[in-house]
């Protein structure tokens, strides 16, 4: 008897854990997903070659803040959708990458995280933040000669926005197929209808008509090359799927071999 009452409490105990768990993660999986960094509202960016800070406000009037820098005599403009932390203070090291090869190059911060407004509530409210984001540069350069471009988390932010546009190009670094995926990926012990963020990469490239590149590296171990492979499958004939030898998930601007691609992209 004594064994049955042990069984029975490990049960009920291991059952209350468990139910702690899930809903602690669906309240906060926000911050599982976005790793908001912010920086002062004061904060003074600095930065190599000509930029421009922009606020920008959203469907509900909060600032969404973004850089955007200048190439001299730009053949067009790279609308670029960072990862899940850091801010502009650190994304713009990248900009002479971009800035060098002929392009602006558009950086925002999603909300939360540098100097931009609010905080993450919904993925329909992220959506609206980057339709605001892109009409304002809409109204600055032809869309004929706008490059959308996403890295990790922003790849299918980037994915979706393409889908939403006409765009000349679409970008991805480092995607994944959806959310949906990398949380059975990270965390299969959990049911995904907690999942609030889908991000459904794979449903959006199809409504994609601009061709399309995807990058990733063979190494990557935060998002495993496979959801890369999955995607291929949805490409049109003339998209792009290139796999970066010794590649991890990191720092894959100063990637050489991405940058040989990136001097065809922005030719």
């Amino acid at each position: 008897m004594k064994w049955k009452k042990f069984v029975l409490r490990f049960s009920v105990g291991f059952a209350i854990f468990y139910v702690a768990i899930c809903v602690l993660v669906y309240f906060f999986q926000v911050k599982l997903i976005f790793h908001a960094n912010p920086l002062p509202k004061d904060f003074k960016f600095s930065f190599e070659g000509k930029f421009e800070e922009l606020n920008i406000p959203s469907f509900d009037k909060t600032p969404i803040n973004g850089i955007l820098f200048h190439a001299d005599n730009p053949k067009g403009l790279v609308f670029y959708l960072h990862g899940n932390s850091g801010n502009l203070a650190g994304w713009g090291s990248i900009a002479d990458i971009y800035t060098s090869r002929g392009y602006d190059l558009f950086i925002p911060d999603y909300r939360g995280f540098g100097k931009s407004g609010g905080t993450i509530e919904s993925q329909d409210q992220v959506y609206k933040d980057l339709s605001a984001a892109y009409s304002e540069m809409k109204k600055r350069y032809p869309e004929s000669k706008i490059i959308v471009a996403g890295y990790s988390i922003g790849s299918g932010l980037a994915a979706w926005v393409a889908s939403q546009n006409h765009p000349k190009e679409l970008m991805l670094q480092a995607p994944y197929f959806n959310l949906l995926a990398m949380a059975n990926y990270r965390y299969p012990f959990l049911p995904t209808s907690l999942l609030q963020y889908r991000f459904e990469t794979n449903t959006y490239l199809p409504n994609v008509t601009c061709p399309i590149w995807i990058f990733h590296g063979d190494e990557d171990q935060i998002i495993p090359v496979v959801n890369s492979y999955q995607l291929a499958k949805i490409l049109k004939p003339s998209d792009h799927f290139k796999i970066i030898k010794g590649q991890d998930h990191f720092k894959f601007n100063l990637n050489p071999e991405f940058q040989s691609y990136l001097d065809e992209i922005l030719r």
